[in-house]
This record gives structure tokens, sequence and C-alpha cells, in this order.
């Protein structure tokens, strides 16, 4: 047997629980509660469905509203609906992309940014009561292979169209 069976043996023993866990953490992530006790804490009365993409710009920005909507898992034209609301309210602005004119793309504001700001403190005071017990080591290690995994899924799907699959 080769080494290559056995290693791929212990990952398909272990895919269950990782999936469960996963299941887990993104279930509590889209819990309406969790979104609300967040805006709460950063003191924000932004609507529940806006703020995802308010820190994806900040983060990402500027961006095009289809590669945004393409982050989010959202159609487009709701997308687009969503961040002309950002623009209303002062926290984005959109522009002709830098790269093709045609693109309209968003950037943040300075009240944008305040308001993201706001949200990383209360993400953070979240954050500390969550991993209050977790050793730094242990914390550090979560970090290293959450980031590990996240970079591994990003570049899954350019894999899965070279092998056809």
């Amino acid at each position: 047997m080769s080494t290559n069976k056995v290693h791929n043996a212990h990952i398909k023993a272990l895919l269950p629980t990782l999936h469960a866990s996963l299941l887990e953490i993104v279930t509590v992530m889209n819990r309406p509660e969790r979104d609300e006790e967040l805006l709460a804490l950063a003191g924000l009365t932004l609507e529940r469905a806006l703020f995802p993409l308010l820190v994806f710009v900040e983060r990402k920005g500027p961006i095009g509203v289809v590669d945004l909507a393409g982050r989010v898992g959202r159609d487009y034209t709701t997308v687009s609906r969503q961040v002309a609301r950002l623009e209303e309210l002062g926290l984005v602005e959109r522009r002709a992309g830098s790269a093709d004119k045609r693109v309209r793309e968003a950037i943040i504001t300075p009240r944008g940014k305040s308001a993201t700001d706001a949200l990383d403190a209360a993400r953070e005071t979240m954050a500390l009561g969550l991993f209050h017990n977790w050793s730094r080591e242990d914390l550090g290690e979560l970090v290293r292979l959450m980031e590990k995994l996240a970079e591994d899924m990003a570049r899954e799907p350019a894999r899965a169209n070279q092998t056809g699959g």
C-alpha cells in the first residue's frame, strides 16, 4: 500500500468531523441574532444585509459589484441595490473602475471606515469572550491553520477547473 493511500485514508476518516465543524461555524455565523448582537455592540443601526457588504468593500475595495456579489453569494442585482443603499447612507461611493471604466467599483468612505472600525471593535470584544480560556499556542495554531485552509480553499476552484471537475 502506498503512502499516499494511507494519507488519503487518514483524511477520509477525519472529513466527516471537519465538515460537521465547518457547518456548525457557518450556522452560528449566519444566525440573525449574532449579527444583531454585533451591530448593537458596534452602536450601528445598519440593516443586517448591508453590513457584510460594507465590510467586504472596506477589506477588498475598490471592488466591482459582480465580484462583491460572487463573494457574498448573492444575486448581482440584489447586491447592486444594496450597494446603492450603502451609498445613500454615505458609507461607500461608487466610481468607474480603474482598470475598466465600464465597471462600477465600490470604495469605502470615511464614514464607512468608521462603521467598519466599530464592527471590528465589537467583533474583538466578542472574540475575547470566546477565546478567553484558550492558550496562546492553541489560538495561534487555530489562526495558522485557518489561514492555510482559507488559502487552499481559495485555490481549489482553479484546481477543479484544471482537472475538468
